[in-house]
């Protein structure tokens, strides 16, 4: 069995699924790295170049089955809608109708129809009917919105959901109906074992179409938290919100993403039921008790984290700009002069200092990787506390504690130094 996207988060739950079920599997991914298990080989695949039959053809000989979890949510550089989920699949899909492949699985997803607006959408919905018209046995599973522990869906709803006020796109009324990754992938499974029809399109749902409030509010109860409070955000307000966002690396929303909300993600959930023989499960059963502490927590700070990061960066430019002239210089030369710095070093460093500031605050909110970032900035408040403490100790006992603020501030940077991905 062939399985591409065999990184993603689809992807990986699969792989344990299908090695549970003693199926071998040869895993396809861009950054292949080989694994200890028998049942895994591994193979490199790059779905931004790969568009040759002749490229995929050695990769599916004496392969039984193939399934396709490679996919997309936004582009970036060479990883487009046309090249990930159109161009490389079509070849994938073309090798496995000229050699001995049984089965074809395509991940697609929910709204790949003849109404899709979106590019995310039409691009899925043009692999689908290729894949549709080749004389290859193909099943196109459409999952709605997949919730799963690890997965970008879940980190992003779960924090909106432990947020003190949920900002919601108008009244919070557009209907989704999220699937649960286990439900997901053993329904893929049961599917290899007996296939619909050549050319099915199967939704993969959960149990009924929710709204997106009542949807936040159950992940939230499933949390431990308390009474959820909305605030209506106007459609219009969302949109141009959608508009900027979408030139931050790393976003979620665009206008597409938002247009897709509004458009509404249901279907029956009667295939799926029928595959799993048993209904799937809703969202309030998305988080296990045993793990409602631990995703509360990492709700909160996909929240908190970038909070403290803003205050941080907040204190170094404000005081950049203060020490730039805001504060009488005459006075700032006094507070240098008694610790020791006057004549023509004193101007370089306090504009020296003031810039250093503004740095350290521009790069808290511009730099990806921040780790020697945090290290400089501890090291700089640690020296500046140590030479005030000397020359200056009376700050010690300031009632505005200017070097007691130190402390927090300290622990503030040692904490996103610690938790950090780094």
């Amino acid at each position: 069995m062939l399985l591409t996207g065999a990184s993603g988060f689809i992807g990986r739950h699969l792989v344990q699924a299908l090695v549970a079920s003693q199926h071998r599997v040869i895993c396809a991914s861009r950054h292949a790295r080989q694994s200890e298990n028998p049942q895994i080989r591994t193979i490199g695949a790059d779905f931004t170049r790969d568009f040759d039959i002749d490229t995929w053809l050695p990769r599916v000989r004496d392969v039984d089955v193939v399934i396709n979890a490679v996919g997309i949510i936004r582009e970036r550089g060479a990883q487009t809608f046309e090249a990930i989920h159109e161009r490389a699949p079509a070849a994938l899909f073309a090798a496995c109708a000229a050699s001995s492949v049984r089965l074809v699985i395509q991940i697609s997803a929910l709204g790949a129809d003849e109404h899709a607006q979106s590019a995310y959408h039409r691009s899925k919905k043009s692999a689908d009917d290729f894949l549709s018209r080749l004389p290859v046995h193909a099943v196109i599973v459409q999952p709605s919105l997949v919730y799963g522990p690890g997965g970008t869906s879940a980190r992003l709803f779960n924090t909106l959901a432990s947020l003190p006020l949920i900002g919601l796109p108008g009244n919070g009324g557009q209907a989704i109906q999220p699937v649960h990754i286990d439900d997901l992938v053993a329904a893929i499974i049961a599917l290899l074992d007996r296939p619909p029809t050549s050319g099915t399109r199967v939704a993969l749902v959960g149990p009924r179409a929710v709204t997106l409030r009542c949807f936040l509010g159950a992940l939230r109860r499933a949390m431990g938290m308390g009474r959820a409070r909305f605030v209506p955000v106007p459609i219009g307000f969302m949109r141009a919100a959608a508009s900027a966002a979408s030139r931050l690396p790393g976003s979620l929303l665009d206008a597409e993403t938002l247009q897709m909300l509004e458009r509404g993600n249901t279907a029956s959930p009667a295939q799926i039921t029928a595959l799993l023989g048993h209904e799937p499960r809703a969202p309030k059963q998305f988080i296990a008790r045993r793990d409602m502490r631990a995703e509360r927590l990492q709700a909160q700070l996909g929240w908190l984290l970038p909070l403290l990061r803003v205050s941080i960066a907040l204190v170094w430019i404000v005081t950049g700009i203060v020490s730039l002239g805001v504060y009488p210089v005459a006075d700032s030369y006094a507070l240098l002069a008694r610790v020791g710095i006057s004549g023509m070093l004193a101007p370089v460093m306090l504009y020296g200092a003031a810039l250093l500031d503004l740095v350290f605050g521009i790069a808290t909110l511009a730099l990806r990787r921040r780790r020697l970032l945090w290290l400089a900035q501890i090291a700089v408040i640690v020296f500046y506390s140590i030479i005030i403490s000397w020359r200056l100790p009376e700050f010690w006992l300031h009632p505005y504690g200017p070097l007691l603020k130190n402390l927090p501030m300290l622990a503030a940077i040692w904490l996103l130094l610690e938790v950090e991905e780094r």
